[in-house]
């Protein structure tokens, strides 16, 4: 039987039983699109977190205050009491490492910034000039923080682009006196629109000099300091070298935590990449249950057109013609359900992206290759019971039944 008859007698018989072709193209369907779907959530969940935490800056090194023990960072002791403070002294000696490109110290806390009668509550971070270059920052108008004195800081202000928005309106922003808590500082500054990031909406912040932070939130302590190696080769010289010399200041006791972007990235890399793998599993399962169904599909069609096996065996067909053409049209059904299931998964990723368009939910290559390479292999798979079944049929007893 030539290519030609196998793709005919698979069409034929798809389009005498179309609510059983129908049910069972769909069945191949929804298992697709749900590996497609599934596997667009994991890796766009994969991708927005290391886009979020590759947005902190290139080459970084955290120090954060407190020891956080061998299971890694913890979020509910990243606010600690230590025996010593993590100090912007520290932060000024972890500058001379030869590692070291750049350091930022950060303090962090919330206070009600006003003027002209408008007032709002935002998110203060008191830092240096280097952490714009570190974090990648970009005013839109005006300057960042001066180069100064650590210690000694000017009373300015550097403010995002919605504080501007809702303090300002329409009017000029630059040199305008604002007072953040019980602090007059004058803006120097607008940060360009960046949005979102790891919790921290930067056009709702405004950054200050380091100094005034800490007398405004009367602490000492950092809250984190940055550091920005020379190259990424030298990011684990930069930690080894950041945690040598603060483990010196600090009379020999390791009493911070130094993590590196690195690190984190590929920890949420691992952790996220197996729950892509772990959902498109369980959505490979539907894919099975669409085989089974395939499979009794192909019993029925072998049982309601033995009279038509008989035939083509009493006709000199070979049991491998017979089995080929079953397995054709378990073939064309599962190609048929592969396909309508990678568009319904793509139009559905498509939806998430529009709905939300921060999440790249994006199938990767794999898993569409797998669904569809799955949804084919599985249709054969099962597929090829009945088309034995039809193979071995008797051509006298099936012209007798017909």
């Amino acid at each position: 039987m030539r290519p030609a008859d196998l793709f005919r007698f698979a069409r034929d018989a798809a389009t005498g039983y179309p609510v059983r072709t129908a049910l069972s193209v769909l069945a191949m369907a929804i298992g697709v699109a749900a590996v497609v779907l599934l596997t667009a959530l994991g890796d766009g969940a994969r991708r927005y977190v290391v886009g979020q935490f590759s947005s902190l800056g290139t080459n970084l090194v955290i120090v954060l205050p407190g020891r956080t023990g061998t299971g890694g960072f913890n979020p509910a002791t990243a606010i600690t009491n230590t025996p010593r403070d993590l100090t912007v002294d520290d932060a000024a000696a972890i500058k001379r490492a030869p590692a070291v490109q750049r350091v930022a110290p950060l303090t962090v806390g919330t206070s009600e910034i006003s003027t002209a009668g408008r007032l709002r509550e935002v998110m203060v971070a008191g830092t240096t000039h280097d952490y714009f270059a570190i974090r990648g920052f970009v005013t839109a108008q005006g300057t960042p923080l001066p180069d100064e004195d650590w210690n000694r800081g000017a009373s300015v202000v550097v403010i995002g682009a919605k504080i501007r928005e809702e303090l300002f309106g329409n009017d000029a922003a630059i040199g305008q006196l604002v007072r953040i808590g019980d602090r007059r500082v004058r803006v120097i500054g607008v940060l360009k629109p960046v949005g979102q990031g790891l919790g921290m909406n930067t056009d709702e912040l405004a950054i200050v000099p380091v100094s005034l932070a800490q007398a405004l939130f009367n602490t000492n302590t950092l809250f984190r300091v940055l550091i920005e190696a020379r190259s990424r080769d030298a990011i684990p010289a930069a930690r080894e070298q950041a945690l040598a010399v603060l483990k010196q200041r600090h009379r020999g006791e390791e009493d911070v935590t130094v993590i590196t972007q690195d690190a984190v990235l590929a920890t949420f890399d691992k952790l996220l990449g197996a729950l892509t793998l772990a959902v498109a599993g369980i959505a490979a399962i539907s894919l099975a249950v669409a085989g089974i169904l395939v499979m009794n599909v192909m019993l029925v069609a072998v049982t309601q057109r033995t009279g038509e096996i008989g035939l083509l065996k009493a006709l000199g067909a070979p049991a491998r013609t017979i089995r080929l053409a079953f397995l054709s049209e378990a073939a064309m059904l599962s190609a048929m359900g592969a396909v309508l299931g990678y568009l319904l998964g793509q139009a559905g990723a498509f939806v998430l992206r529009q709905l939300f368009p921060v999440f790249p939910a994006y199938a990767p290559n794999w898993a569409v290759i797998a669904g569809l390479g799955t949804a084919l292999g599985t249709g054969l798979l099962f597929g090829y019971l009945p088309a034995r079944r039809a193979a071995r049929l008797d051509p006298v007893q099936a012209l007798m039944k017909h």
